[in-house]
């Protein structure tokens, strides 16, 4: 029996994978064997994604050195068993997850029981020997290591594995426009889509009219014939094309297969981590197995930065390389040997990352969802290691719970750390897994972490923000997240608020705020927000720390002073936008369809109601100010919702929405019919319908029709929350009234103009309506009949959209509306769920993306603190269902010069202090850079111009009582002590146009 996914919990996971590899997953058992920094890291993201159970087993006891990262343990777990300490902990993450402990040995009949065996740093004897049952078994293998800066994964799927989905993209619908009747076929598509698709992929056509044979068809194959052509099959026996179609690409199954460990030790498959360092992964290949040969002859890890200890698995990586059939030229020995100064230490940055990649390959085995890893990774960063010049010493543990990161950073950097002020800008997904790895290494210890969200908890935020809980919903997520932490380490000083970054909030998040920290890191949603933190970073010369996801993929930007280019110098490209044309009137997708039942949603339950509601407030003050047309629109709408249409019963709200449906569905319809009939032609004498244009078809309301209903209910019900009726009626009730009512048959309007297409809509919209005495006394009638606002005893509720809830009905119209209008134009129809994805722009998510991105953000961080150069900093790309890696170098940002000698960049400012007369603020702008100044602005005033008479006159004046007068009409608050001014001059050398840098005068 399949288990039911919670869409309430998992929505935003669930537009990653979808329902069908949820449910697989629901159905896995997986086991999790160590239990240290990766161990916890991969158990928390397998248990909050949803599998079926989560065993784990660690029968050694906890290390102080373990704290390092692993954050559900404590100082007084020290010396109990590690699996056992923790299971309490994992356990309250997922309701729907059991979390059972295993202790003693793992033998194949316990084994037997799990569909994924995932192990964590065990010998590698004991991998070996789990592989080979897990092989015999039938169940997947993964083993995962971290070595300070290093790490190693290895996948084992079986000798055939089933991949139903290698990418995870939607298919992109393309909208047909011909076919032929010929062996090939040729389907030609409008020319706005180009053909996404590579050869060898499959494709399957839908609401094809005439030649319908194609609609039932196998999957096709296709060739490219030019952008916005392609060939089929042979179509001669087919009926003949008529108009309309969908097609898109297919996805098949691809059968992948894998060797055991024992074999892939021999024989490796290496991914790539980074291409700049794409040999490091052979030469990590041989230092893995060498610890394990040191491990096994000592019984112990390296010394840290032992160099004697260091050369011998040197020696040992030599010695496995001279007896491998696939023999290295040579051996990097400085690379290995940085491998084995660190190998005993762990950080943070590090098990989070590989933590949430080895997760997402967890899922893979339990869903057959995305790409395997093929099936070694080697992953390091050793960029972000001190010095090589750093004395031994540094690196000696002092029986702190920090021991494991000292090892591999040095107790100099981890003293900054500790000493670091760090902004966190949200703390959702991306923000409490930065809020973790900063717990685990100290930050703020001995300086503090401000964090800031004003968002409260939901339901849906539980699926990936393991810092809540739900008995957490409804309260603050920065309050909470920061408590949670602080648990996780108490020695953490973190503060929290729950306001939002901008202009409002600038006398909180002032100029000594922003002195005081050592860095920015944003965990925002939202463009604006993103754009203006890095304004302010650039202001105040701080580095920032930028990261996001959008499903399996997940970027990160490291914005640093003087070196790099800043976040707003690039951009993504604007979202394609829908013509109104086409929304309004000749939808051919179910997105326009969507997007028009938004439309309609927030005109009648939002805008229309808060409109009257301004008139039972105000009267018609505020109308009676509007041009005539714009009156009378207003005039017109208030007689509808206070009088024609006021409901005064739930029976009167079932009407109204009967009435909504004959006008949507089958009036609107009729009238654009009327307008462009079937065999229309245009201008050109080609046929109206044909292309993206489809024909379409009123609806006759039928009771018996679920989605009909859905309309009607959803409308009453919302309409009736608009105006505080009570709804005393179930949905046969309104089934039944709403199908007594009848209509008339209906009569187009002869007067009416549709647009055809975009350039004629755009000339209507543009045209001011003509209006006179008819329209004037129409006004003035409307004003006489709507009676006062004290006349009404009615408060209305205007409804703001919520996707989240339901119960709230909002979903429920919205689908059955772009439905509706979807079946007018025969495109078929889609769930709630989709519909929800696409209405409610919601961003797909996953806490295993959430995890790579924090990690690898989080080597950006120390990198920061070390102070590197500019080429050892990385912006990162991952696609974990490929899975890719990609990494680049930031780019600096762009010079202006202003005369030889002098050039400056986006950072740059003229600096300046003291409160001088303007006249003297002119005179020292033109002294020390040799330039005429001919205008000074701030944001939008002008300060000086030196063309206007009435600039002398301001001579005399400070610069801080000008930006009183002028810009702030009052008294400079106490939390300003800069001010940004743009000079605009010419140099004093050749009078040509000087662009020179904006100069920050501090006042105080």
């Amino acid at each position: 029996m399949k288990k039911e996914i919670d869409d309430k919990l998992y929505s935003r996971q669930l537009y990653v994978l979808g329902h069908e590899a949820m449910q697989k997953m629901s159905a896995s058992n997986v086991l999790i064997v160590g239990l240290r920094g990766l161990g916890v890291e991969i158990a928390k993201n397998v248990i909050l994604t949803g599998v079926k159970s989560v065993t784990v087993h660690d029968d050694e006891a906890t290390e102080l050195r373990d704290l390092s990262t692993q954050f559900y343990l404590s100082e007084k777990d020290v010396g109990k068993a590690r699996a056992a300490a923790c299971i309490s902990k994992l356990s309250e993450l997922n309701d729907y997850v059991p979390v059972e402990l295993h202790t003693g040995s793992l033998d194949q009949e316990f084994l037997s029981k799990f569909k994924v065996v995932m192990l964590t740093n065990q010998s590698l004897e004991e991998q070996i020997r789990i592989n080979e049952i897990c092989r015999s078994n039938g169940s997947y293998f993964i083993t995962a290591d971290t070595r300070g800066v290093f790490s190693s994964v290895f996948c084992d799927f079986g000798d055939k594995f089933t991949v139903t989905d290698k990418d995870g993209e939607n298919p992109v619908p393309l909208v047909v426009t011909d076919i032929t009747q010929e062996n090939p076929g040729i389907v030609t598509l409008i020319e706005d889509m180009r053909i996404p698709w590579e050869e060898g992929d499959k494709i399957s056509f839908a609401e094809v009219k005439g030649m319908t044979e194609l609609n039932d068809a196998p999957h096709q194959d296709f060739k490219r014939l030019d952008k916005f052509s392609f060939s089929i099959g042979d179509t001669t026996s087919f009926s003949k094309y008529a108009s309309g179609g969908i097609v898109s690409s297919v996805k098949t199954p691809v059968e992948v297969s894998f060797s055991s460990l024992k074999d892939s030790l021999a024989d490796p498959k290496i991914v790539s981590a980074d291409f700049a360092k794409e040999e490091h992964g052979p030469q990590l290949h041989l230092a893995f197995q060498a610890l394990h040969s040191f491990v096994k002859s000592k019984g112990r890890l390296p010394l840290p930065h032992n160099e004697e200890e260091a050369n011998e698995v040197v020696r040992l990586s030599t010695e496995i390389n001279d007896k491998s059939a696939k023999k290295l030229e040579k051996i990097n020995e400085e690379l290995i040997k940085k491998f084995s100064y660190g190998s005993s230490g762990d950080i943070s940055p590090m098990t989070t990352f590989i933590g949430g990649f080895v997760s997402q390959e967890i899922l893979k085995a339990c869903s057959g969802k995305f790409t395997p890893l093929q099936q070694w990774l080697y992953f390091d960063a050793i960029e972000s290691l001190p010095p090589a010049e750093t004395p031994t010493s540094d690196f000696e543990p002092n029986g702190t719970r920090y021991d494991g990161q000292i090892v591999v950073l040095g107790r100099s950097l981890n003293e900054r750390i500790h000493k670091s002020n760090y902004f966190l800008v949200g703390s959702g997904a991306i923000g409490c897994e930065i809020l973790k790895c900063w717990a685990m290494m100290g930050v703020g210890k001995d300086g503090m972490i401000h964090v800031t969200d004003m968002d409260t908890i939901e339901t849906s935020n539980l699926s990936r923000q393991f810092l809540f809980r739900s008995k957490d919903v409804t309260q603050l997520k920065s309050k909470t997240a920061a408590n949670a932490v602080k648990v996780m380490n108490p020695d953490i000083n973190i503060s929290h608020y729950a306001i939002r970054v901008g202009k409002e909030t600038e006398h909180v998040f002032n100029d000594k705020f922003f002195e005081s920290l050592t860095g920015v890191c944003n965990a925002l949603d939202n463009v604006v927000a993103r754009k203006y933190m890095d304004e302010r970073c650039v202001y105040y010369k701080k580095s920032l720390l930028e990261s996001g996801t959008l499903g399996s993929k997940g970027n990160t930007q490291v914005v640093i002073p003087f070196l790099t280019e800043s976040y707003s110098s690039s951009q993504d490209p604007p979202e394609k936008e829908f013509a109104i044309c086409t929304i309004h009137n000749f939808p051919h997708l179910i997105e326009h369809t969507i997007h028009w039942a938004k439309e309609k949603f927030e005109g009648k339950f939002k805008q229309d109601m808060e409109i009257t509601s301004n008139y039972l407030n105000k009267g018609s003050e505020d109308i009676e100010k509007k041009e005539v047309h714009k009156q009378l629109d207003t005039l017109r709408l208030l007689k509808l919702t206070l009088l024609d249409e006021k409901p005064s019963n739930y029976e009167d709200c079932i009407k109204w929405a009967r009435n909504l449906f004959q006008e949507y569905f089958h009036d609107i319809v009729a009238q654009l019919l009327f307008c462009y009939p079937p065999g229309h032609l245009t201008q050109e004498g080609a046929p109206f319908w044909s292309g993206s244009k489809r024909a379409p078809h009123p609806i006759t309301f039928d009771g018996s029709d679920p989605v009909h209903l859905d309309f009607v209910q959803s409308a009453a019900n919302l309409r009736a929350f608009n105006y505080g009726v009570k709804i005393d009626l179930n949905r046969d009730q309104v089934r039944d009234f709403a199908s007594k009512i009848q209509y008339e048959s209906y009569k187009p309007k002869t007067d009416v103009k549709i647009a055809a297409n975009e350039q004629e809509a755009k000339e209507m919209n543009e045209k001011k309506p003509q209006t006179g005495r008819e329209e004037e006394e129409e006004v003035a009638r409307l004003l006489q009949e709507i009676p006062k606002p004290s006349a009404f005893q009615l408060q209305l509720s205007p409804i703001d959209f919520e996707k989240d809830d339901d119960t709230n009905f909002h979903m429920d119209f919205i689908t059955a509306t772009a439905n509706l209008r979807g079946a007018n134009y025969s495109i078929t129809s889609v769930s709630k769920h989709k519909c929800k994805g696409i209405a409610g722009k919601i961003i797909p998510a996953m806490v295993t993306t959430t995890a790579v991105v924090s990690g690898l953000i989080n080597f950006e961080f120390v990198k920061l603190l070390l102070g590197k150069p500019l080429e050892q900093f990385k912006n990162g790309f991952v696609n974990l269902a490929l899975p890719f890696l990609g990494f680049s170098e930031p780019i600096p940002p762009p010079k202006t010069e202003v005369r030889k000698g002098w050039e400056w960049n986006l950072w740059d400012y003229i600096e300046m202090e003291g409160n001088p007369t303007l006249k003297e603020f002119v005179a020292q702008i033109e002294k020390n850079h040799q330039v005429d100044v001919d205008g000074i602005t701030t944001g939008h005033a002008m300060i000086y111009a030196n063309y206007l008479p009435q600039s002398a006159t301001k001579l005399a004046t400070s610069i801080q009582a000008l930006y009183e007068q002028i810009v702030l009409k009052k008294p400079l608050p106490d939390h300003i002590n800069y001010i940004t001014f743009d000079v605009s001059c010419t140099r004093k050398e050749d009078d040509e146009e000087a662009n020179v840098p904006s100069i920050r005068l501090k006042l105080r």
